[in-house]
């Protein structure tokens, strides 16, 4: 029996005070936003293209349009917002920074808020970073900046046989370390930008590049409260190099990095609105 008061698992009910702290976090990051030159979009909830977005199908909410065609509920935007506005306003606007302020659902019932933003053909990924950040100073919350690379877990598995991108998404740090390359286990155990010459100095030409990218990024970044993760990987349809996520404990409250749509270079990210709200809620 579904009493009458009763809301699916996964979804979000706000009232009141929390409610009130959901539309401070949104009407913040709005103005931080339109202060940078970001316009807003707000994109349909229904979508032929999240095959493209999410990594497993079986997380997609699946419908039938008219023509019974199939289509999704939203469960991710950004491919979404880049595609709408390459394809669909063309060359009706030469603006290439945008921003959003909707939910995304997964099966069965979760729904997520989310501001997120899209730099198109953008390349430094820092230049969204340093909003983010901006936005947290306002909302007076200090999260932990995690700067990964998700290109050297990649390289890695090519280097040696014995690895396997599982181990990678299992943290396995024994198998790394036993491997006994020097190196390869001063990697591991990077944590600091100040440690990452004495790595870049022996590491092979790929993998010192990819970790220039990301001393390059610490570089320009105007927030310090920040460490390195460089055998951290996550599977990501459209995010396949610099990566970065805010932490706050176990929560992530927000995550974004460089991609890649067909032969477009763009930088992005999304301030997950739920966790933040409960936590200023507490």
């Amino acid at each position: 029996m579904i009493l009458e008061h009763e809301i699916p698992t996964g979804s979000k009910l706000y009232f009141g005070e929390s409610a009130q702290v959901k539309r401070k976090i949104e009407n913040i990051a709005s103005e931080v936003l339109a202060n940078e030159g970001f316009l807003e979009i707000v994109t349909p909830i229904f979508s032929y293209h999240q095959h493209l977005s999410v990594d497993d199908e079986r997380k997609l909410i699946k419908v039938n349009d008219s023509q019974n065609n199939a289509i999704s509920l939203r469960a991710d935007s950004t491919i979404d917002v880049v595609r709408i506005i390459e394809k669909r306003l063309g060359e009706n606007t030469n603006q290439k920074k945008w921003f959003y302020i909707q939910p995304v659902v997964t099966y069965p019932t979760t729904e997520q808020y989310q501001v997120g933003v899209e730099y198109m053909s953008e390349t430094k990924l820092s230049s969204v970073l340093n909003i983010a950040t901006t936005i947290f100073n306002k909302l007076e919350v200090a999260p932990l900046v995690q700067i990964s690379n998700i290109k050297i877990p990649s390289l890695l598995v090519e280097m040696f046989d014995e690895l396997d991108i599982e181990d990678f998404k299992h943290i396995n740090i024994d198998k790394f370390i036993n491997l006994d390359v020097e190196w390869l286990t001063k990697l591991v155990y990077l944590q600091y930008v100040e440690q990452i010459d004495e790595v870049i100095a022996i590491a092979p030409q790929g993998i010192q590049e990819e970790l220039q990218k990301m001393k390059d990024l610490c570089r320009d970044m105007e927030y310090k409260n920040t460490v390195l993760a460089p055998m951290y990987y996550a599977k990501m349809l459209y995010y396949d190099e610099l990566f970065f996520r805010c932490i706050v404990g176990n929560e992530v409250y927000a995550r974004g990095g460089r991609y890649r749509d067909e032969d477009l270079t763009s930088v992005g990210f999304a301030i997950y609105t739920d966790a933040i709200c409960e936590a200023l809620t507490k």
